[in-house]
């Protein structure tokens, strides 16, 4: 795979080379592209690929790569105004507010500019991806029998079984394939409460549930963590308080804080959500980002709840590519049919041809390996961080480590004001999130999430924390 800084400066480079060439004239061929920028030939074969894209080059097979006999088309300007009062009129037709904003989502989504350390990312950088692998099991899957044909709505049976196996305590026919883990949780949502309810949600907590949850009318309610996870004396008076009849939780390697839930809470949870009539949705994100220090992981909670009361989401995604969209919801009751229903009115299915691979990969020898290497991979990224932390930093707060995860949760000195530090970041060329994105309230103090999965390599790290540390200076001085 070519890098994708490299492939957006050949294509910044070739879009003023381009202007220089007449339209339908005929650009260097590649060989010479190659020796010219001293780029790989796949860097160039994805750059001619962006330009074409954008209308600015046409590709002939055989010929080679041509300028466009006419510029990126530009359509007509309009009058779109009218859609405030539509949109407007719709979303409050039956009275329940809602906004969809991603904005939050985008600090960990969006690719940060040519240059800059990226230590805001929420997947592996693709040095870290099993790339040859998954090709291999794409190429397989391919070709097993019936490979293309439509597949089951709730999933290919195989691999409905592996996850089963997987989560513990269930059977494959309260397994669900889901497009990734995203759309579980937000099928989980939709399934469980209806517009304008309370969801209790972990503070803080991931911003795509946050931005799901809002979505749809629901409101998050903040339960207070600690070191031991969610406090479940907190969680039974919100239950009481508010009525929810929904508990949103990661109880391993909570995003962002990393938090373990506490062996004598576990049951607990189960317990406060079984006699306040709700459910507990468990997404069982980091289970595969677990680092090679980490020792025997907890089970499910699912795996120890028999009542129905704990709804599981996983997915490959994280320990393998952002696109590898494949994950898993299970329960048990009469909730698998609303889930299942949530899901085919939403997309019918999850593709054959990715369900099938996801089976070849899962199968293959080369899963355990990565599976050890990337454990590997994080502990030492993770403790170049906390180095890199500890030498250019040391009077911030030493965060809490947890072997698992892709980032350090970073108290920040009172009084600091995160977005701006994290707008000084970004000129000195490190990207970071700052912390009021994770809380569906008002933040109790400032933060950054520091991930040390979307560097290239360990150095990258170390550098973002030094350009880091230089933002930190330029606002004290």
């Amino acid at each position: 795979m070519p890098d994708s800084s490299s492939t957006a400066n050949l294509a910044r480079v070739m879009r003023d080379e381009v202007k220089r060439y007449s339209p339908g004239e005929k650009l260097p061929s590649s060989r010479v592209l190659v020796e010219r920028y001293r780029v790989s030939p796949v860097t160039v074969s994805a750059a001619l690929r962006q330009l074409t894209a954008e209308g600015l080059v046409t590709t002939r097979p055989g010929a080679g790569a041509f300028r466009a006999e006419s510029g990126p088309s530009v359509a007509a300007a309009g009058d779109t105004s009218w859609q405030a009062i539509a949109l407007s009129a719709e979303l409050a037709a039956d009275g329940v507010p809602r906004s969809v904003d991603a904005s939050d989502l985008l600090v960990t989504l969006a690719t940060p500019p040519a240059g800059v350390v990226e230590l805001s990312g929420g997947y592996l950088h693709a040095a870290l991806q099993p790339e040859r692998a998954l090709a291999a099991a794409l190429a397989r899957a391919g070709r097993r029998p019936g490979a293309w044909d439509r597949p089951p709505t709730e999933g290919v049976a195989e691999l409905r079984a592996w996850f089963a196996r997987e989560i513990g305590g269930v059977t494959p026919s309260q397994v669900l394939v889901t497009g990734g883990g995203q759309p579980a949780l937000t099928g989980a949502l939709r399934a469980l409460a209806s517009p304008g309810a309370p969801v209790l949600v972990e503070s803080p907590t991931y911003p795509g549930l946050l931005a799901a949850a809002r979505a749809f009318g629901l409101r998050p309610v903040p339960v207070p963590m600690d070191a031991g996870g969610v406090r479940t004396d907190l969680l039974a008076d919100a239950f009481r308080a508010t009525g929810a009849r929904v508990f949103v939780c990661q109880p391993l390697f909570q995003n962002p804080t990393t938090a373990m839930l506490a062996p004598e809470r576990r049951a607990e949870v189960v317990r406060i959500a079984r006699e306040a009539g709700a459910f507990v949705i468990e997404d069982d994100f980091a289970r595969r980002v677990v680092h090679e220090d980490a020792g025997e992981l907890p089970p499910t909670l699912m795996s120890e709840d028999h009542d129905g009361v704990v709804v599981h989401i996983t997915s490959l995604t994280k320990v393998t590519s952002p696109s590898l969209r494949v994950g898993a919801i299970a329960a048990r009751g009469p909730v698998v049919d609303r889930l299942r229903a949530i899901q085919i009115v939403d997309s019918f299915f999850v593709p054959r041809p990715l369900q099938e691979a996801a089976l070849e990969l899962v199968g293959s020898p080369a899963w355990s390996r990565h599976l050890r290497t990337v454990a590997g991979e994080l502990r030492a990224r993770r403790e170049v961080l906390l180095t890199a932390l500890r030498t250019r930093l040391p009077g911030w707060t030493p965060p809490r480590v947890s072997p698992g995860g892709f980032h350090v949760w970073q108290r920040l000195p009172d009084g600091t004001d995160e977005r701006a530090l994290a707008a000084a970041a970004l000129r000195e060329g490190v990207a970071v999130a700052a912390g009021r994105h994770y809380f569906p309230a008002e933040p109790p103090a400032p933060h950054l999430r520091l991930s040390f999965v979307s560097p290239a390599e360990p150095g990258e790290i170390a550098e973002g924390v030094h350009r880091l540390g230089r933002a930190c200076d330029s606002l004290a001085g």
